[in-house]
């Protein structure tokens, strides 16, 4: 199967588990712990704006501090990109997804679910930056030296010579909010 498949197999897996979590949680017995407001859209929308950018700055691209990452040997710390901006790109995107989608819920069952998926992404870091530490050495606090002194402004400055990831990132925010109301029967736009 290889690297290629396994991720792929796992991926989809992923994504079925995922499913059908959402899915269970939307019919688990509704116990409100707040009131859904209007202007609760405006905070979710915005946050998963925000994901979906992280997410087309992060996935394929070189990222050898955490999870993921494609080619890491050819990592420029000189030229970071997202990981100048956060070690951890694709666990801040799923704790901000998470923590949006249980603001957005206000409900147990979504509390839990939700709050589950941003405490492993708000954890996961750590133990990730000590099994890279074991596995790369003295090579990982080379390379986190070097993207520190590239500083955090050359790293967003470098974000933006990256038009195609960004509009791919506003491209996929607009189809989940297209999708949004089939995938899951509510609107993120109108509530």
């Amino acid at each position: 199967m290889g690297t290629g498949g396994f991720t792929f197999a796992y991926s989809v897996l992923s994504i079925g588990v995922l499913t059908w979590l959402i899915s269970a949680a939307g019919r688990a017995p509704f116990v409100s712990l707040w009131y859904w407001q209007p202007w609760h859209n405006h905070v979710v929308s915005t946050i998963m704006l925000v994901v979906c950018l992280i997410l087309a700055l992060a996935i394929g691209r070189p990222s050898p501090f955490s999870l993921g990452g494609s080619e890491n040997v050819a990592f420029d710390p000189d030229r970071p990109g997202i990981v100048g901006v956060m070690r951890h790109p694709l666990l801040a995107a799923i704790a901000f997804w998470a923590l949006a989608h249980v603001f957005a819920n206000g409900d147990l069952a979504h509390l839990i679910m939700f709050g589950t998926f941003a405490a492993f992404a708000m954890t996961g870091g750590s133990i990730i930056d000590r099994r890279k530490k074991r596995l790369m050495g003295a090579e990982r606090e080379e390379l986190r030296h070097r993207v520190k002194q590239s500083g955090l402004s050359k790293a967003l400055l470098s974000l933006m010579r990256e038009p195609i990831r960004l509009l791919a990132g506003a491209a996929g925010y607009v189809a989940l909010i297209v999708a949004h109301p089939h995938l899951f029967g509510v609107n993120p736009i109108a509530g």
